[in-house]
């Protein structure tokens, strides 16, 4: 991609697509919290020290960009799709970091 082309629409869609999992985390937790039938600071505290639960639930809240993507897709927003695509992609470092550090 070339710098040169960068919008605005990329720039939102990329903070789009990091905040949302950020968002959804929590929420994913508390949905499993309610199915699994456990408490939900345990779970909660389970992410915060274990690391392979940790990458789990980022890459599961990961997922929930792919609604974003298709909203803008469908309106032909393509900057804003890109930069979704790069918000997601952005995580990537720390999940590696995680995973094996």
């Amino acid at each position: 991609m070339n710098l040169r082309k960068w919008s605005k629409g990329h720039t939102l869609g990329m903070l789009l697509g990091i905040i949302t999992p950020l968002i959804v985390v929590p929420i994913l937790i508390l949905f499993l919290s309610w199915v699994q039938d456990y408490d939900f600071s345990f779970l909660w505290r389970r992410f915060n020290i274990q690391p392979d639960y940790r990458v789990r639930m980022i890459t599961l809240s990961i997922i929930a960009n792919l609604f974003w993507f298709y909203f803008f897709l469908n309106r032909s927003k393509w900057d804003y799709g890109m930069g979704v695509i790069l918000g997601s992609i952005a995580l990537a470092p720390y999940i590696v970091y995680i995973k094996f550090f």
